[in-house]
């Protein structure tokens, strides 16, 4: 009796005097944040280039990176799309084997979206101009899309390098600066992924300028069309996802500052992740 009395009165104890909060924190908190890194474009179609510097390679380096610091970190369980050898297994798999569900959820995504254009409940806006994705390439972004929401991925992080169009390509630009888009505000997604990205933009702005773009808004973009930030709601309102244009792509031809950017920019990525899941 004297032992129950005992147990008893402990646990009272912890109930009236311990705050309750201590309780939420561990009876919620996930066991880890999953995190998807995808670097943009392939070796196919990589994107910009500037003399013989692809982008498709450069944002490769720079996802891999920001993979191995998240891969130190228990607390985040990382993914990404592609390695040195191409697409991961587990995405040519998901692409080949799941095509015809990819190719269904694309085409209901469009219509569900066009129903809310035409009803009103949705307003189009046109913001930056982008390139147009190939079929081919929609339907893989519509694939990881898919995959994410399924895969209840917490953020979706998409690594590419900037430039634009004008006459001639091998010459410098007049732009620089990084930016990171986000889905704009009548998105699902919108809420928190605006949140995660101030968040990697306040640490990245620490060392590097914003964009000078003038559409791009000083380095805070918001946008509705790039399937990558769930463009026709395509990605779940749990589903955090940016794109982050890590700066103009002329802008990086000397090597040695180029492989000091990438260890920089993988730090302050990882810094605003970390700040945003778990607080600074």
């Amino acid at each position: 009796m004297k032992k129950i009395f005992i147990t008893l009165f402990i646990f009272f104890v912890l109930i009236f005097l311990v705050p309750h909060d201590v309780f939420a924190v561990v009876s919620t908190q996930k066991d880890t944040i999953k995190i998807l890194l995808v670097p943009g474009h392939d070796d196919e179609i990589w994107g910009s280039q500037y003399g013989n510097l692809k982008e498709a390679d450069m944002n490769l380096v720079l996802a891999t990176k920001i993979y191995n610091i998240l891969k130190k970190d228990k607390r985040f369980k990382v993914y990404i799309t592609r390695d040195v050898l191409g697409y991961t297994t587990e995405f040519t798999n998901y692409f080949s084997f799941h095509q015809p569900e990819i190719i269904s959820f694309e085409e209901n995504a469009k219509k569900n979206m066009q129903d809310k254009i035409n009803n009103g409940s949705f307003v189009k806006k046109i913001e930056v101009v982008h390139n147009k994705a190939t079929e081919d390439v929609a339907l893989r972004l519509y694939g990881i899309n898919k995959w994410a929401d399924e895969n209840k991925i917490d953020a979706v992080i998409h690594i590419h390098f900037n430039d634009y169009p004008r006459e001639n390509t091998w010459a410098k630009g007049i732009y620089k600066g990084f930016t990171v888009y986000m889905p704009e505000e009548q998105m699902v997604n919108s809420k928190e992924s605006t949140k995660l990205a101030k968040s990697i933009f306040s640490q990245i702005s620490k060392k590097y300028i914003p964009s000078t773009y003038e559409k791009e808004l000083e380095g805070l973009t918001p946008d509705q069309s790039l399937i990558a930030l769930g463009s026709n709601g395509t990605l779940l309102k749990s589903v955090k996802s940016v794109l982050i244009e890590y700066g103009y792509i002329y802008r990086f031809g000397n090597s040695l500052a180029r492989h000091q950017m990438y260890t920089n920019m993988a730090n302050l990525t990882f810094s605003g992740l970390k700040n945003y899941f778990f607080g600074k």
